[in-house]
């Protein structure tokens, strides 16, 4: 890599910390608690076998019905796994109609492995 640009990837590394987080982060949210909104975008057959703790269901197809969502707040969005892109395209259409989101990265796989707790979907989509 003899033309790395350094100013790109540091442009690039804060952006990304800006925008994603990863399910560690996550977890310490949810314990936590506060102002934010936590989106699961899986179908919401999987979201009714398990989901991240007060996290609503909002799979492809009821994006634009926004149902959930919220302009003060920040969005978490997760979906299936790593090279699942449904909590990036949700994230483009959601931030087109003016909410603020984070993607989630590993979703609801990387969720699983690391054991955090899941809550069952009392009503799914």
């Amino acid at each position: 890599m003899s033309n790395y640009d350094l100013e790109l990837a540091r442009k690039f590394f804060e952006a990304k910390m800006t925008f994603t987080t990863g399910v560690h982060e996550l977890d310490y949210l949810v314990q936590r608690g506060g102002d934010f909104v936590v989106v699961d975008v899986r179908l919401p057959s999987d979201y009714a076998k398990g989901h991240v703790p007060g996290a609503i269901n909002l799979p492809k197809g009821k994006w634009q019905t926004a149902k959930g969502l919220r302009k003060d707040a920040i969005h978490y969005l997760y979906c299936y796994n790593q090279t699942c892109h449904l909590a990036a395209e949700a994230a483009v259409e959601f931030t087109k109609a003016g909410y603020k989101v984070v993607e989630v990265e590993g979703g609801w796989a990387a969720w699983e492995v690391n054991g955090y707790r899941v809550e069952p979907a009392v009503n799914a989509a």
